[in-house]
């Protein structure tokens, strides 16, 4: 019998678009089933749309932005189409579910681009991020605290005794602090929850995810797998405070999305880990588009035993007027 030829076809390719408050991401993975999946990131684009500036501030997003909304999903669509993954994802998270206009917005972007764009909530959004099965890398034994924030929210979920928990999600996030849009309540209101959290004698650690903590993971040269320490995220966040708008671009090499948005980012951090009592946190840079990945990639096993199942690449019907 001849040897079956190589192929990588049996390595499913998958898309997911993560629409949030400070850019837009698409991220394509190829999933390596060896005993555990392995997720392989294939190439990541990022646009820095910025829609929770116009959408927490006067509750709905402009026409101009809109237009460069949708001008991006249809860039999304072309790369999605020549990459040819057998299946994609599309959530928009705090800043399209505050918009007035978010189902005008949605049906525009699928007429014109022929993407299917899913407005979510945020314990949604938190039962998505927790999808990433970081739980198979952790304790059981122990607690943690994922912590993800994003431009417009930021999303607590507990792992304990083997298990989710319970999470929550709270309107704090970057852009929401840059235009001072966070009042005191909300504070309080985190603060209370992760009281009631530790009230347990239980200690908890901590998991951070979304691009400004990845960021300052980085910035520290911390090695993969290893946690960032409280003090040296505080001392991160007093560095990078010192510095102007214009210091952290031009010296520090942030990108100016990043630049403005990284320092109430490790303000939100510092207030979590302090309340609730963590001392370190694990970065394992995943985030929303990876737990859409995933969700897709569990989807594809479930239906691999169907009969007529489509071409790699045919499942993802969609195209641009």
């Amino acid at each position: 019998m001849a040897n079956r030829p190589e192929t990588t076809d049996e390595y499913p390719r998958f898309a997911a678009i993560d629409v949030g408050s400070n850019a837009v991401r698409l991220l394509l993975s190829r999933v390596i089933p060896n005993g555990r999946p392995v997720f392989k990131k294939e190439a990541l684009f990022r646009i820095p749309v910025r829609l929770g500036e116009e959408a927490f501030r006067r509750g709905r997003i402009s026409p101009a932005l809109s237009e460069r909304l949708v001008h991006t999903m249809i860039g999304f669509c072309h790369l999605i189409r020549a990459c040819q993954p057998i299946d994609y994802m599309a959530c928009a998270t705090s800043a399209m579910r505050e918009s007035a206009n978010r189902h005008e917005l949605v049906e525009r972007i699928y007429r014109r681009s022929g993407i299917w764009l899913e407005v979510i909530g945020g314990r949604r959004e938190a039962e998505i991020i927790c999808s990433n099965h970081i739980e198979q890398q952790l304790d059981p034994s122990a607690r943690y605290l994922y912590v993800d924030v994003g431009g417009g929210s930021t999303e607590l979920s507990v792992y304990s005794g083997g298990e989710w928990t319970r999470s929550a999600s709270f309107d704090i996030g970057t852009v929401r602090l840059l235009q001072g849009l966070v009042p005191a309540d909300r504070w309080e209101k985190m603060k209370n929850w992760l009281d009631e959290l530790t009230a347990s004698s239980r200690p908890l650690e901590g998991i951070g995810s979304g691009g400004n903590i990845n960021k300052i993971f980085r910035l520290n040269r911390i090695k993969d797998g290893k946690p960032i320490g409280y003090k040296t995220l505080k001392r991160t966040a007093k560095m990078l405070g010192r510095h102007s708008l214009r210091e952290r671009i031009e010296k520090l090499g942030l990108k100016p999305d990043r630049a403005d948005v990284i320092v109430p980012a490790a303000r939100i951090y510092l207030r979590v880990l302090k309340w609730a009592g963590i001392e370190r946190l694990y970065v394992p840079q995943i985030g929303l588009a990876d737990g859409l990945i995933h969700i897709l990639y569990e989807k594809h096993l479930l239906s691999e035993g169907t009969a007529d199942r489509a071409d790699p690449g045919s499942a993802v019907s969609i195209s641009p007027s």
